[in-house]
């Protein structure tokens, strides 16, 4: 008696692999660029957000214009909530899958991770008078 074969085509695939194809070798790029930029934004942002509280000194605390108070809100609020932002936008766009249809969302989220620091900067220079 022998054994019937089955014929080659019902015979179970192994699954494949995702091809290679799909996977992006410049991903890292813009989460590269990102924290390069952050090492120097980070900083520069704590350092003259901390140090902005001196913009009161010519009037006193009470008799500061309402526009510097604003900002100054603006500045340390910024700096609080915005390294959330700023932390989570970076670390998301280096966990991402390194596959091509996360490109266009690990790039946005690079520079959305710099946009925090880069706000805070942007204040602090343009502080009004007080």
């Amino acid at each position: 008696m022998s054994t019937p074969h089955l014929p080659h085509h019902a015979a179970p695939q192994p699954a494949a692999p995702a091809p290679a194809a799909d996977r992006d070798g410049l991903a890292w790029i813009a989460p590269t660029v990102a924290t390069v930029l952050l090492l120097v934004l980070g900083p520069a942002a704590l350092l003259f957000g901390g140090l902005s509280a001196m913009a009161t000194d010519s009037c006193g605390p009470d008799d500061c214009s309402q526009a510097l108070e604003t900002a100054l809100s603006l500045i340390y609020g910024t700096l609080f909530f915005g390294s959330f932002l700023t932390f989570g936008a970076w670390l998301t766009s280096w966990v991402l899958p390194w596959t091509r249809r996360w490109s266009a969302l690990r790039a946005a989220l690079a520079v959305a991770s710099l946009l925090p620091p880069a706000f805070v900067l942007l204040l602090v220079f343009t502080l009004p008078q007080g």
